[in-house]
């Protein structure tokens, strides 16, 4: 026999089912809304997680991009319902002010988490056949990354990044690219078509035109960023 775990509320399974549930929440119901919220929170210079499930227009991008466009092409373990792990995460984990983690602690490392976060979603998207130009608030996401990484808040104040073996090659790539300014056509495709950082070739898939337009909008000077997520969430 074995120890009655199961009368705790233990899942017994095997490895495959155990990747699965791994997969579901790192490619879908936790990791990425976590990542989303790091990158804008230390924009729109919160300090703790749970605060930011206050913020109308963060819970609403990270709930909207989790059920919009990660559910449909989530991975399945069946020992878990993906739907009620995601409102568990949404309704439970992210708010609970007895967790009090940080927008910058989890920024750390941001280029090493995207290709799982987020490029699986848009690499599933693909496999299927369908257009990821419909997608929305991934490609927000990874513009709000390319706008983190100038180091000006949306009060357009410096700030540091949080440390990132990639940190100083991205910073340096996109040094002709400044607070307040536009970039022009083209000019992020360097970045957008690393398939190391995104997992995908954001150009070739026909993303880059939309990051680059959602970083123009985020950009565009000292309250863009707040101006931009409430354009997008309320649509």
């Amino acid at each position: 026999g074995k120890i009655p775990l199961d009368q705790g509320g233990i899942y017994f399974t095997d490895r495959q089912t155990v990747d699965k549930v791994e997969k579901m929440k790192v490619c879908t119901c936790l990791n990425p809304l976590h990542t989303a919220l790091a990158i804008f929170g230390c924009l729109l210079s919160y300090t703790t997680i749970h605060d930011e499930m206050e913020d109308t227009e963060l819970r609403t991008l990270i709930t909207r991009m989790g059920y919009e466009e990660g559910m449909p092409v989530v991975i399945n373990p069946g020992i878990l319902k993906p739907e009620d792990f995601i409102r568990a995460v949404l309704t439970k984990r992210l708010p609970n002010v007895f967790m009090p983690d940080t927008p910058q602690r989890i920024a750390t490392d941001t280029s090493q988490k995207l290709p799982i976060r987020f490029g699986e979603t848009i690499k599933a998207y693909l496999a299927k056949g369908e257009e990821v130009c419909k997608l929305n608030f991934i490609p927000l996401v990874l513009a709000g990354y390319l706008r983190y990484l100038l180091g000006v808040d949306d009060t357009g104040a410096k700030f540091t990044p949080s440390s990132d073996p990639m940190l100083a090659e991205l910073t340096e790539a996109l040094e002709n690219v400044h607070f307040g300014e536009r970039a022009e056509k083209g000019s992020l495709d360097g970045i957008l078509s690393r398939e190391d950082l995104f997992a995908v070739n954001l150009v070739e898939c026909g993303l880059s035109e939309k990051i680059t337009v959602y970083f123009n909008e985020l950009n565009a000077g000292a309250g863009a960023v707040r101006a931009t997520l409430k354009k997008y969430t309320a649509i």
